[in-house]
Parts: structure tokens; sequence; C-alpha cells
């Protein structure tokens, strides 16, 4: 008898008639002597709509009281669940987050996991229970409800899977599973049989939104195999593990882009030491992530640092700026809208060099300038104008032989 996790994303639960299709999925499997927890995120849009119900009452609502809020359009998805399950004569039983013993941190609106008690969950499994987990939310140290961000079910599907062991944690979604790059955007794209941990990891920090790259780390962590596979047919879908055969050797395995990027930069009138570690340390310690980075530091020019970082963030990381522009001992900060990150993802990168200029020579072609680089082992970004995007990730997706053959 295996032990799976199966997930279902708001699009696979957006109606109770979809819900009864995945009950019906579930008594499926469940014929077939496994023992099963389904994680679940909220019914469709719902997230979104509590959100802006809250934004209608506040400019800046409570984030405490946002994950209060927000909490509760997953439970309304597992309840929904467990009373079809029911109804069709499968004996399941649905859990909130604190209820499985999912605790995190203390951070609101993107906590992080901290431990995962896995004793009630075996416990009801040994009992022939279906399981149903409310996603994307948990509890801190302190008893209070947090939720995991967007896109948590997905991490607390995998949590759950290493906590008891599974045999696999299969993740549904609305498509077929990971493509080389998004298909409605990408008309060429086309599915992958097998990825790496590190590859999809790079991916999903990147853009691709098909899953939570906390999930990732999780699997790769715990060595879970995941499968990204369709809800509405049974096809195999995308494997995720340590080590894939190289695909018809490819070296560059997917591209990845997100729009609404700023590019902020600060301006010293002289350079000092510990300019750099004050900066970023400070911006951590308010929970603003950072990503592209660039110093320039010229003789006769003054001392000047870049960064990028999410729209969304950009209120807060002035706010901090400036709050603490005497501590920092920057004279003048700027940013710059209307931007986005296209990358190029790929282990086979390690082993073949100009794989970044031929990236570049193919946007110098498109006419595409590119504002901001960042680089590692298996992945190139750029940074470019958000006009450009699309157009930038269909000519990099046939420059390095992606598409459908």
């Amino acid at each position: 008898m295996s032990k799976i996790v199966m997930k279902f994303g708001g699009t696979s639960v957006a109606t109770t008639e979809k819900i009864a299709k995945i009950a019906h999925r579930i008594s499926r499997e469940k014929e077939k002597g496994h023992d099963i927890v389904v994680v679940v995120s909220a019914m469709g849009k719902t997230t979104d709509d509590l959100t802006n119900l809250a934004f209608e009452l506040s400019e800046a609502p409570n984030k405490r009281e946002m994950d209060m809020l927000l909490s509760t359009g997953e439970q309304a998805t597992m309840a929904l669940l467990s009373i079809k399950l029911h109804a069709i004569g499968i004996d399941s039983i649905s859990l909130t987050g604190w209820q499985v013993g999912l605790q995190t941190d203390e951070v609101h609106r993107n906590a992080k996991v901290v431990k995962l008690d896995a004793t009630k969950i075996l416990n009801l499994l040994a009992e022939n229970k279906v399981i149903i987990v409310a996603g994307f939310q948990g509890v801190s140290e302190l008893d209070e409800i947090t939720t995991l961000g967007r896109g948590g079910s997905d991490t607390t599907a995998v949590a759950i899977a290493a906590s008891i062991a599974a045999d696999i944690c299969d993740i549904y979604t609305d498509v077929d599973g990971v493509f080389t790059s998004d298909p409605r955007f990408i008309t060429k794209a086309r599915k992958l049989a097998q990825l790496e941990y590190d590859e999809m990891l790079e991916l999903a920090n990147l853009g691709a939104g098909v899953l939570h790259p906390r999930a990732v780390e999780f699997a790769k962590n715990y060595n879970i195999p995941l499968r990204v596979r369709s809800s509405y047919n049974d096809e195999e879908g995308t494997i995720l593990k340590e080590e894939v055969d190289m695909e018809n050797n490819l070296v560059v395995r997917g591209v990845a882009f997100e729009s609404d990027i700023v590019r902020l930069t600060i301006e010293y009138e002289v350079a000092f030491n510990g300019s750099l570690a004050s900066i970023f340390t400070t911006l951590a310690a308010n929970h603003i992530n950072v990503d592209i980075i660039v110093q320039s530091i010229v003789d006769g020019v003054k001392p000047a640092v870049s960064f990028s970082i999410k729209k969304e963030s950009l209120s807060e990381a002035i706010t901090v700026l400036e709050s603490n522009k005497q501590l920092l001992g920057f004279t003048f900060a700027d940013f710059e809208v209307g931007l986005a990150k296209v990358s190029i993802v790929g282990s086979g990168m390690v082993s073949n060099p100009g794989v970044a200029a031929q990236m570049f020579d193919r946007l110098r072609k498109e006419n595409i300038p590119v504002k901001m680089v960042s680089t590692s082992e298996i992945k190139v970004s750029v940074v470019v104008p958000q006009n450009d995007m699309i157009q930038a990730a269909n000519a990099l997706h046939d420059e390095f032989g992606l598409a459908l053959v």
C-alpha cells in the first residue's frame, strides 16, 4: 500500500461541479488501496476576492487580520470536498493547517514552515480515512494563524509528503505538466517529461507559476518524487527528481519571465565600508526580497548600487530606505518601473560556455535593450523593458531549440 499526497489548485476546485469530479478521482485512487492525503487551495479567485474586500476597507490591511481572512478560503474548499467524499461513500476528514500540526515562523502573509508533526495524519490514515488538508496555512509558536504566501498550498503538500514519507506527491493543475515556457504566451512551448529539482527551483523563482519555490526546495531536501499533472486527464505529467536524462541534449531546458520588476538605484557622495551590507541587511529585516544587484564604483563618478525588486514591494522598500537614510549614508534614491525579467535555465549550461553570449546576441538582433544581468551555474537572467518581455521570451525559446519538433 502506497502513501500518496494529492494537491489540487484553485482552478481544479473552482466550482462544486469540479469538486465533485475531484472527489471521484480521489475515490478511484482509494480503490487502488492507497493511503491518501489531499491538499486543497481556495476555490477559483476566492483569495483575490477576499483580498479585494479587505482593500475596500483599508489601504493597508493589518497583516495578521489578512491571514485570518485569507485562510478561510482553503477551509471552505476542504469542507466541501469532504462533504462530497462522504456522499459517495468515502470516509474522510477535513483539517485546517493548525489542526494538522503545520508550524510556521511568525511572519504574516509569507510564513515559512518550521516543522510538521505527522502523528495525527498517520493515526487517521491508520483508520483508513482520506484526509483533506487546507493548504497555504499554518500556525506559529504564538498560536497565530499564518499563511505561506501565494502558491503556498504546494508547500503544504510537499511538507506533508516529507513528514509521512509519501511515495509520491502529485500536484494537479490546469496544465498537463511543466512546459519549456508558459504555453499561454509561447505558442511553441512543449511539455517536459522530466526536470531536475534545481532546474525547477530556478524556473519557479524566476516567474514560472507552475510550482511554489519552497515546495521544490522541500522536495529536493527530502528527495520526495514530485509530479506535476493535469486535473482533467490521466496523462503522466512531468516528474521532478534529482537527476534526469538530458532530453534531446538540450543545454537550455526552459525560459521563464516575470513582469512588474522595478530597478531601484541608490547613489552616494562617497563610498564607505559596509554600505552594501547595511542596505541589504535593513531590507531583509523588513522582509523585502532583492534579486539582481549591480554595484558601480568608478573614479570620478559618484558610487551607486542598483537592485531589482518586485513592484508590489516598491512602496515599502522606499519607506524603509528613506526612514533609514542617515544610517545607510546614501544621498539619493531613484527607481525605474515598466521592466520585466526574462531568464533561461538549464543544468547543461554548466559544461557549455558561450550560452550567455548567445543569449545577448539574440536579444541584440531583436533590438531589445538589456538593463541588468544576473547569472548562476544553471541560469542567466536579464532585465528588459516590459513591453519587450514576450518578444524576448519567444526569441530565446526559439534560439535554444525548445520549440515543438
